[in-house]
């Protein structure tokens, strides 16, 4: 969708292609809207229809960019799925409303629940993002696992599994080995769509408050200046914890007390006072996966000091960043 003007870019192409779907991400997105971009002006995409969205959940305020810049004809249509899975668990369909910052509905085939830590089902309110009946499409197993531990430890190994929490009603207490966790926090509202909060696996827990990245990061990457944010929740020595805001600059721009000042501002005003990181560092680069999601989990166990984390370099986009991370949490005073 970027590439306004004269310049050739991905306009261009959705334009010459005659391309009805085009699957981009939040970050492309926000890139294009920084840049002043205008594809719906520069470009014919009036045989474009939908835009979906993935890697992270979407901000509401791109959804309304897509409908100015882009088109009103094209429909928002914010996925989540996954590599593992080969699919996606929700997201747009023709013939359901778009809601600016919802994921649509649930597809066919997904039996998704949000669940309490009690098991109880919820509507409205947030909770784990369970799967609870095999899909068309799964995993059976990972490489090199014979014995299948790193397997249920990544989906099936949580509290759920063994009934081990207070009833709340008839199924509270039953064993639940093989509902899929799939580690996000979600939100199903009253319409039946969906709206995702960011990993729960890499949930911020400040002062016994529980916090989701994703609603930080879209704060965050709406400053001017930011082109991306990272921000982790590192536990310490004697309770203590460290959380740490990293953002990469557009070109032109340093994080400078100014910039800081109206970083912090930003979260206290459109979160909370307890969303306001302990330091806000420029960092090199964003560690993600080759599918562009960020390493939130692995990065925290490595700047804690973890010596058992698993990741190949092969996966990541740029391996180099995950050395200048590990020699900062090395560095850190508590």
């Amino acid at each position: 969708v970027a590439g306004g003007g004269a310049a050739p870019g991905h306009g261009r192409l959705v334009a010459d292609e005659r391309v009805t779907y085009f699957g981009t991400s939040p970050g492309h997105l926000l890139a294009s809207r920084k840049a002043g971009l205008h594809p719906g002006a520069a470009h014919d995409l009036s045989r474009l229809v939908t835009i979906g969205s993935t890697g992270s959940p979407l901000p509401a305020d791109l959804f309304e960019w897509v409908r100015t810049e882009v088109g009103e004809h094209v429909a928002v249509s914010s996925i989540s799925g996954g590599t593992d899975v080969v699919t996606a668990f929700a997201g747009g369909t023709a013939g359901v409303p778009v809601i600016a910052g919802e994921l649509t509905t649930r597809y066919l085939g997904v039996d998704l629940h949000s669940w309490s830590p009690r098991r109880e089902p919820l509507v409205g309110d947030v909770g784990e993002m369970v799967i609870t009946t095999p899909m068309p499409s799964m995993p059976v197993g990972f490489w090199n696992d014979d014995d299948g531990s790193r397997y249920r430890a990544a989906y099936f190994d949580h509290h759920w599994a063994d009934g081990g929490v207070a009833p709340v009603s008839d199924v509270a207490g039953r064993p639940a080995p093989n509902v899929w966790r799939h580690g996000d926090w979600v939100t199903l509202t009253e319409r039946g769509s969906l709206i995702i909060h960011g990993r729960s696996d890499a949930t911020l827990n400040r002062h016994g408050i529980r916090m989701g990245s994703a609603d930080i990061y879209e704060v965050v990457e709406a400053v001017d200046a930011v082109t991306e944010a990272f921000v982790l929740g590192i536990d310490g020595p004697d309770g203590a914890y460290w959380m740490p805001l990293f953002v990469t600059l557009a070109e032109g721009h340093q994080l400078d007390d100014a910039l800081v000042d109206t970083i912090r501002s930003a979260i206290r005003t459109k979160l909370s006072p307890r969303h306001v990181p302990d330091d806000v560092i420029a960092a090199p680069g964003i560690p993600h996966t080759r599918t562009g999601k960020k390493l939130e989990v692995p990065v925290t166990a490595i700047m804690a000091g973890h010596s058992d984390v698993s990741l190949d370099p092969r996966s990541i986009d740029n391996p180099d960043l995950i050395d200048w991370y590990a020699e900062l949490g090395r560095a850190h005073q508590w």
